[in-house]
């Protein structure tokens, strides 16, 4: 996905809930922050998109632009109507969103995760893909493990959990420097 879609999913989503503001969450969130990344993060033809103020509205957005779509057949890309409790996220991630606005979005806005944000999500997730995305954004140098490892106690995990968190984040990093 390029931001240009991510822009045209913003304005449909728009059009189909008849809000103004969006959460982006999931890894096409990166095209706020990085609007041009590396192949290896568009990969993926979905965004997970939910109104920022009637996230119930995400069910709308699924059944018109959602996988299988008349859209998704139409444009390659599609949206996944999402919830805010689908991405576990340190406290203070909406103060560092990036805000993507523009005429291709209609004026509409969407708030996409910062980096740090996204890696945390994508680590708490853990699934293979997550992994792999991760120690893709600690190599490309999206962020570093300093700043990662610093928001560990910001996660709303339990203590264990934490512990297990901060250790993959280690594990991976070393991953990225050869050993």
């Amino acid at each position: 996905m390029t931001r240009e879609e991510l822009e045209h999913i913003i304005r449909a989503s728009a059009d189909v809930t008849d809000q103004y503001e969006f959460v982006i969450v999931g890894s096409q969130s990166i095209l706020g922050p990085v609007p041009h990344p590396q192949d290896v993060f568009t990969m993926s033809a979905e965004a997970d998109i939910y109104p920022l103020h009637t996230p119930e509205l995400a069910e709308k957005i699924e059944g018109a632009l959602g996988e299988g779509s008349h859209f998704h057949d139409t444009y390659g890309y599609y949206a996944q109507g999402v919830g805010p409790e689908t991405a576990v996220l340190p406290a203070g991630w909406m103060d560092r969103v990036h805000r993507v606005q523009s005429e291709r979005t209609h004026g509409r806005v969407g708030y996409c995760l910062d980096v740090v944000d996204l890696f945390m999500s994508k680590a708490v997730a853990g699934r293979e893909k997550d992994r792999a995305f991760c120690i893709a954004l600690l190599a490309y140098r999206h962020v570093t493990v300093e700043q990662v490892l610093a928001l560990v106690p910001d996660m709303p995990l339990d203590e264990a959990s934490r512990k297990k968190l901060k250790a993959s984040i280690r594990r991976w990093a070393s991953a990225t420097q050869g050993g």
